[in-house]
């Protein structure tokens, strides 16, 4: 029988707890009605046997103390709660038995958020991230040696996994499952907790902050214009000119500043007004092309593909519920 061990962290979200337990839990269920033996051996597992989380509204109680595992096959890491840097301050002394537990072969997962988590064990230096969208410029600043793949639902690397946001981590849990089990079971699985199995992208969900948290005012302004001037055709030349900076310059600064190149965040810019032009009027694919300054049908469509994961059809019909011309 696997051992699966999620970690019960101090500032956990109660969700990211429960949902894993209850689905590895059901998978036995599902086991055993075909008449097989169960596969998974669920505990959880913490610094204490209470351990308070949302900010202390609730408690959970562990089955296990962190220092009673010695082997495990699996740990689950999950969303965590409020101020990253509080949350893992608070949770210290459950890194260094998930770095040993990885080293002894056991494989680690984290939902959401929970990757700051397992980024401050040091195993995630050198490999490929998923977390939430909304954490993952932070994420960057804290960990900068860890890769965010942006839009991503998983990423699994040298036994480490990884998910996107919120709901999301129901996609890696099932392909664990899937790893573990088989596909049918996968599929029964999601079947039984109404979840997508193949969604492959959290990018529809995003939404495009414009990296602002930065200390370069005229890199601010510089952004500022971009938005303000949306449905014109910007060049790089015209906003190094306009700041007064050789283009070199005003691109390595931009970079720097924002984790975007500034195509990239003009790209980015346009897309999120067309995002909300598609969710809130009725306006047709080519108005809302022309208002965010694209001509070119094509270039618009897979731009629009590429940030969101959705073709602009596709996009409005799922978030605006008045049906539109194409």
């Amino acid at each position: 029988m696997m051992n699966i061990s999620i970690l019960v962290p101090e500032d956990a979200v109660m969700q990211a707890i429960a949902d894993p337990q209850y689905l590895f839990s059901t998978v036995n269920s599902i086991l055993m009605s075909a008449g097989n033996k169960p596969m998974f051996h669920v505990q959880l597992v913490g610094l204490k046997k209470e351990v308070k989380i949302n900010s202390g509204l609730f408690s959970i109680n562990t089955s296990h103390l962190l220092k009673d595992i010695t082997d495990t096959d699996l740990i689950i890491i999950p969303a965590l709660y409020g101020d990253m840097k509080a949350a893992i301050a608070a949770n210290e002394k459950a890194l260094l038995w998930i770095k040993e537990q990885y080293n002894k072969g056991a494989e680690v997962a984290s939902l959401c958020v929970g990757a700051f988590l397992l980024a401050s064990t040091g195993l995630l230096d050198g490999k490929k991230c998923s977390t939430h969208w909304a954490f993952q410029n932070e994420f960057r600043d804290m960990f900068p040696n860890v890769e965010v793949v942006e839009g991503s639902i998983i990423t699994e690397e040298n036994r480490i996994y990884s998910s996107g946001g919120a709901n999301s981590y129901w996609n890696l849990l099932l392909h664990l499952v899937e790893k573990y089990t088989n596909r049918e079971i996968a599929i029964l699985a999601s079947k039984y907790f109404a979840i997508d199995i193949d969604r492959q992208s959290q990018s529809a969900f995003a939404i495009f902050q414009g990296q602002k948290n930065h200390n370069d005012e005229t890199i601010r302004n510089a952004q500022k214009f971009i938005e303000d001037n949306i449905e014109e055709k910007i060049t790089i030349e015209t906003l190094a000119a306009i700041f007064s900076m050789g283009r070199r310059s005003f691109e390595r600064r931009f970079k720097l500043a924002t984790n975007n190149s500034v195509l990239e965040y003009i790209s980015r810019v346009k897309m999120e007004l067309a995002k909300r032009n598609f969710e809130t009027s009725r306006k047709n694919i080519n108005e809302v092309m022309y208002g965010v300054g694209y001509t070119d049908t094509k270039a618009f469509r897979s731009m629009f593909k590429k940030v969101t994961g959705l073709t602009p059809v596709n996009y409005r019909n799922k978030y605006n519920r008045v049906s539109l011309p194409s």
